[in-house]
C-alpha cells in the first residue's frame, strides 16, 4: 500500500524552496516553439518556480537562454511574454547594455572603477535545446541531454506519425492551489466520470489506462483512436502537459508561482491558427475549469489541518504515485 505525500507539502514555503532548488533548478523546463521567436533581437519570456527566464535569437540565427536578470542590481532585462529588442537587451533599471550572446557592452554611465572588467559580468546563461521546434532551457548546465529526456515521447509521435503544428494561441489561468495539486489530478483518470461528465461521455466507458516509461506519463483510452479524444496524452516530467492530435496541440505548463499559487501556461499549436482550434479551444476551458474547482477544494483541504496521509489506488493512481515517490526524494 502507497500512501501519499504529507499534506503540509503543499502549500508550505519551505517546501516550495526545497522543490525550487533540488527540482526545478536541475530540469528541463519548456520556454516556447522556436517560431514564436524568428528574427534577430525576437525574445521570448517567462518565469517558472521564481526564475525569470529570458530567450533570444541573436544575429546569427542562434537562440540563446539567460536568466532575465542584469549583472548590476538585479534590474529586469525584458518585461512581458514576447518582444524585439534593437540590438541589446538593455537593462530597465540602470540600463546596462548586454549583446545578445550574453556579454556586458555597456555598462552605461558606471563610471571608471578599480578591478572592474566587463568581461566578469556577462549575463547568466541557461542550456538551451531545440526538439520538434519545441524550446526547452536547464539552468543546470551540467544536465543530461533534452533527446533523452523526451525519448519515449518521441517513440511513440514516431510509431503513430504525429508531429507539431505551428503555434496558434496562448493562453494562462491562475489557480488557487499547489503546483502538485494539479499535477497529480492531470496524472490519472480515476476524477473523470465525477468531474468531466462531457469528457466521459465522450470516452464512452473506454478503458482509460496510465503508463509510466521514463520520464513520461502516457494516457491513453483504449478503442478511441479514431474519436474525439484520439492522439497522445502525456506529461512530460516535471511539470509538462503535452498533447498532440492529428490535426493540432496543445501543451500546457503547470508553472508554480509560489506556495499554492499555480499559474497554467497554454500553448496551442494548429496549421490553421487560432480559427482552426474551433471547439479544441472551448473543450480545454471547460476542463480546466472544471479540474480548478476540485483542485481549488482539494488544496482547501489539505491546508485545513484535519487531513495528513491518504492511500493511492494502484489500479488507478500509478502514475501518481510515480511522481509522489519522485517528490519524495526531494524532500528527504
Amino acid at each position: 500500500m502507497q500512501t501519499t505525500l504529507p499534506a503540509r507539502l503543499y502549500g508550505d514555503p519551505d517546501a516550495w524552496a526545497r522543490e525550487r532548488k533540488g527540482m526545478f533548478e536541475r530540469a528541463w523546463l519548456f520556454i516556447g516553439h522556436e517560431a514564436e521567436a524568428t528574427e534577430p533581437g525576437d525574445w521570448i519570456a517567462t518565469d517558472v518556480a521564481g526564475m525569470r527566464l529570458v530567450v533570444v535569437r541573436g544575429p546569427d540565427g542562434t537562440l540563446r537562454a539567460f536568466h532575465n536578470v542584469c549583472r548590476h542590481r538585479a534590474g529586469p532585462l525584458v518585461t512581458g511574454s514576447r518582444g524585439k529588442c534593437d540590438g541589446d537587451l538593455v537593462c530597465a533599471y540602470h540600463g546596462w547594455r548586454y549583446a545578445l550572446d550574453g556579454r556586458l557592452r555597456a555598462a552605461t554611465g558606471f563610471g571608471a572603477v578599480d578591478g572592474f572588467d566587463p568581461r566578469d559580468f556577462g549575463l547568466f546563461g541557461l542550456k538551451l535545446e531545440i526538439w520538434r521546434g519545441l524550446v526547452f532551457v536547464n539552468a543546470d548546465t551540467g544536465a543530461g541531454p533534452l533527446a533523452a529526456h523526451v525519448a519515449p515521447l518521441e517513440a511513440l509521435l514516431a510509431e503513430r506519425g504525429l508531429a507539431f503544428a505551428a503555434p496558434a494561441l496562448r493562453r494562462t489561468h491562475e489557480l488557487a492551489c499547489d503546483w502538485k495539486v494539479y499535477a497529480e489530478n492531470y496524472l490519472e483518470g480515476y476524477h473523470i466520470g465525477a468531474v468531466n461528465p462531457v469528457l466521459a461521455d465522450e470516452l464512452g466507458g473506454a478503458e482509460y489506462r496510465v503508463r509510466v516509461d521514463g520520464d513520461l506519463v502516457i494516457q491513453e483510452a483504449i478503442g478511441v483512436n479514431d474519436g474525439p479524444q484520439a492522439g497522445v496524452w502525456g506529461w512530460l516530467w516535471p511539470n509538462l502537459g503535452i498533447n498532440v492530435y492529428r490535426d493540432s496541440a496543445m501543451i500546457e505548463r503547470v508553472t508554480p508561482t509560489g506556495p499554492g499559487r499555480t499559474r497554467l501556461d497554454y500553448l496551442f499549436l494548429h496549421a490553421d491558427g487560432e480559427a482552426g482550434l474551433g471547439e479544441a479551444l472551448s473543450a480545454s476551458d471547460r476542463l480546466t475549469a472544471e479540474d480548478a474547482v476540485i483542485c481549488e477544494a482539494v488544496q482547501c483541504n489539505l491546508s485545513a489541518g484535519i487531513y495528513d496521509r491518504g492511500v493511492l489506488s494502484p489500479r488507478h493512481e500509478a502514475a501518481v504515485g510515480w511522481f509522489q515517490a519522485r517528490l519524495e526524494k526531494v524532500h528527504s
